[in-house]
């Protein structure tokens, strides 16, 4: 589909079911952008060199030979061999692009102009086409061209140095944050786009996304706070410089819980929990500010409650009082949760060397087009020959050689 589609959409289908995306970014930003695609209903078709496969192939943890970081990431997607950088690989992508909706890359800026692969001569033939490029610091500025990964872009932004306990060292996470941001914030861009496209009859355009951006605007309101104040966040480890009591603790049985009083209502009511509602009436409780100021006396009141209890009493007593109170889980808990069970949070997915795999479930569930999980991350150039003689028509005996080559996998 390079245009607004022929009818509306049957109910029942994925939302975005006929649109058509070629994938060749690599690792996490782009691939995750990608997955959510595929996860409603967009045909996605992944590429990777033919002999240097996507790196996330090998990231993470591995049973039977089988990366599993990239049997969820690369779900719902088809698999193509093809080398870009040779003149046949470019020709071919190129008219694989006439046929699509989006293409996404993140690669460093420059390198699919060195490919002949620039945004001008594939819109040429479809100028409905949307290119999503994401990169480090975007396709301008003087860092454009400089490599980033997740870590660095953690670092540079700001959360890092707002992270972690207040006499200890700035903290990273342990978990690709800036580029499953990124990636959540490429699909919602590709489809801001396609809206422009699509319902206003505009044409397609390129997304310049910087993963440092999205994550940036995850840190707010600290810039806005550091113009009009000059002042900084201290490290401030599970506190809040907004609200108080909120922290994690740790109850009796050696489990721990967290509580955020995000409210003064809500703070009134766990302070009556914990059976100190003495101080709801003092002047300095009405306010977020002033209870932060007695952050170390409500933690005391608080944690020395907790700690007399065990995790499911102190959860049920907040629950009754309709405070806000939570566990720390491992994933393995929230696994076997029966909020977590009801939700799907989680699903099964037959894989066809792991059998039954569990996965994170959609990130939204839309009542009359919902999505799927339509299989696991396949293995390289699964789908290479479908897409190739199949449906650019290449000659069989052309296909074959160019695998002989290199050019295709």
């Amino acid at each position: 589909m390079t245009g607004p589609p022929a009818g509306p959409g049957l109910p029942g289908r994925p939302p975005l079911t006929g649109l058509r995306v070629l994938d060749v970014s690599q690792v996490l930003a782009g691939p995750v952008a990608g997955q959510i695609l595929g996860d409603y209903g967009a045909d996605v078709l992944k590429f990777e060199h033919p002999s240097k496969l996507d790196g996330l192939r090998e990231l993470g943890q591995a049973k039977d030979g089988q990366a599993l970081w990239w049997k969820v990431v690369a779900r719902n997607k088809r698999t193509v061999g093809l080398d870009l950088g040779t003149e046949e690989g470019s020709h071919l992508f190129r008219r694989l692009a006439a046929t699509a909706d989006v293409v996404i890359e993140n690669f460093r800026p420059g390198t699919m102009e060195s490919w002949g692969l620039d945004y001008e001569g594939l819109s040429s033939d479809n100028r409905g086409l949307v290119l999503l490029r994401i990169s480090g610091f975007g396709q301008t500025g003087p860092y454009a061209t400089r490599p980033a990964f997740g870590t660095l872009i953690e670092a540079m932004s700001g959360f890092a140095a707002a992270t972690g306990q207040p006499d200890g060292p700035p903290t990273l996470p342990p978990l690709g944050l800036a580029d499953t941001l990124a990636g959540v914030s490429g699909a919602l861009a590709v489809m801001m786009a396609l809206y422009h496209r699509d319902a206003r009859g505009g044409t397609g355009q390129v997304i310049d996304l910087a993963i440092l951006e999205p994550l940036v605007s995850v840190m707010s309101p600290q810039p806005t706070e550091f113009d009009q104040l000059g002042r900084l966040p201290d490290r401030i480890g599970n506190r809040s410089e907004l609200n108080a009591p909120r922290n994690l603790y740790r109850a009796r049985d050696g489990k721990w819980v967290a509580m955020s009083t995000s409210t003064t209502p809500i703070a009134k009511r766990v302070m009556r929990t914990v059976g100190h509602p003495e101080v709801v009436d003092e002047e300095w409780f009405a306010t977020g500010r002033g209870r932060v100021e007695h952050a170390d006396m409500l933690d005391a009141l608080v944690s020395g409650w907790i700690a007399s209890r065990d995790r499911d009493e102190v959860i049920a007593a907040f629950a009754e009082a309709e405070a806000a109170v939570g566990p720390v889980y491992s994933v393995a808990e929230l696994m076997v949760d029966p909020h977590a069970v009801a939700r799907q949070v989680f699903t099964t997915v037959d894989d066809p060397v792991l059998g039954p795999l569990i996965m994170p479930g959609l990130i939204a569930r839309m009542s009359n087009t919902p999505g799927s999980i339509r299989h696991t991350g396949r293995p390289p150039g699964a789908d290479t020959d479908a897409v190739l003689a199949g449906e650019l028509g290449l000659d069989p005996d052309y296909v074959i050689e160019l695998r002989a080559r290199g050019v295709i996998g």
